[in-house]
């Protein structure tokens, strides 16, 4: 086991945090403020190629193992976490339509993906169906027409990050008779200003403001038979792997949101005077920074544990993935919330970067499967047969 960075990673890792500070870090604030989703600075990102980091090289991408993924996730984070988890999202998306594209669909959209150029959107949940995905009820039908077969697809999608700013949509819709669960799930690949599709009001959010949310209604939507992603009835498989990726990318902006408050703290704790010497020298205060920093670096070895397991297709690899992001949001957002709390009065006004990434930070112990849920994927793997492997 090498916990060092190789120069190459290395070379990723400065590359992202430069990028961060040049086009990030001047504006996270103001785009926050607004409601700002910067596509320009995306697309910036997507020129460094980090719009398709992991994405198959025939979709455009880099192909990159997710470990070198997270790296430059966690710089990007630091600074900005809305924009980055929206990077993110985007990175996955991408992945799975370039995994699973037939070879036109991928050869149209992967590399506009890849690029930064287009952006996409990840459209599992519905109104009536997070926790239990399996439970979704949008519908695709299959029918042939003059114009060949096709797929007529209705339904909602709910808190969908980048809708009504994107311009594609992997979408999962049932197939298969109601009632048949995972198994009648389908995933396709839906451009987003087709006829039939419509945007609900852009919601107002605690944090990730940076990028828009909102509701997806799908009111038979013709989509052609090849923009079904892998076979029928394999959609719900595809999600899962997309989102094993997408736990530990999340898992990635936790981390990086906490580093960047953790910096912030050392430096207040310095340069902050109370009772005549700096609140550096209050033992408390030391200990309260030492818990912070411990937190930290072990949610950032476990999320790249889980991002190695994944890379080598470890047979644990999701129970893993789940653990790193039950565990690197709950501590970033712990991370964040101490870092405020040792600026006092100053971490509460915006004119600091503590709140914003505290309530950036909030929502990841939410999205993604909820940090409940992770402990059922957990706690399930545990009781099966053979569950001695997971914990070895």
């Amino acid at each position: 086991m090498d916990f060092e960075l190789s120069d190459e990673q290395q070379a990723f890792a400065d590359t992202a945090r430069q990028f961060a500070l040049a086009e990030l870090a001047p504006h996270a604030a103001r785009w926050d403020a607004e409601g700002h989703f910067p596509r320009e600075a995306i697309a910036k990102a997507g020129e460094l190629g980090f719009c398709g980091l992991y994405a198959p090289e025939n979709a455009g991408g880099l192909a990159l193992p997710r470990l070198d993924a997270t790296l430059v996730f966690e710089e990007m984070a630091a600074v900005d976490p809305s924009t980055t988890a929206f990077i993110t999202i985007h990175n996955m998306a991408t992945w799975m339509l370039g995994t699973w594209a037939q070879d036109a669909v991928r050869e149209e959209w992967g590399p506009q993906l890849a690029s930064g150029a287009k952006l996409a959107s990840y459209c599992l949940t519905e109104p009536g169906a997070g926790s239990d995905a399996a439970a979704l009820v949008t519908r695709a039908e299959r029918a042939t027409d003059g114009e060949g077969e096709h797929y007529r697809i209705s339904g909602s999608k709910a808190f969908i990050s980048g809708a009504g700013s994107t311009d594609m949509l992997v979408l999962m819709a049932r197939t298969g008779a109601v009632g048949s669960g995972a198994a009648g799930i389908s995933a396709f690949a839906v451009p987003a200003d087709l006829p039939g599709i419509t945007y609900g009001k852009k919601e107002e959010k605690m944090g990730w403001n940076s990028q828009p949310t909102r509701v997806i209604h799908f009111d038979n939507v013709r989509v052609p038979a090849q923009n079904l992603l892998g076979s029928e009835g394999e959609g719900f498989k595809i999600a899962m792997k997309g989102l094993d990726g997408g736990r530990i990318n999340i898992a990635c902006c936790s981390v990086g949101a906490a580093q960047g408050a953790l910096a912030q703290a050392q430096a207040h704790l310095h340069a902050r005077r109370q009772f005549g010497k700096s609140l550096a020298s209050f033992q408390a205060l030391q200990f309260k920074l030492a818990d912070m920093a411990t937190e930290l670096v072990a949610a950032r070895q476990m999320v790249r544990l889980a991002a190695s397991k994944l890379d080598a297709g470890a047979r644990d690899a999701s129970t893993y993935c789940a653990m790193a992001k039950r565990f690197a949001t709950d501590a970033g957002f712990m991370v964040c919330n101490e870092a405020l709390q040792l600026h006092g009065g100053y971490g509460y006004i915006r004119e600091y970067p503590l709140e914003r990434l505290m309530r950036d930070a909030r929502v990841h112990q939410i999205l993604e499967g909820t940090n409940e849920i992770m402990r059922v994927i957990i706690a399930r793997r545990m009781l099966e047969a053979d569950a001695p492997d997971v914990i070895r």
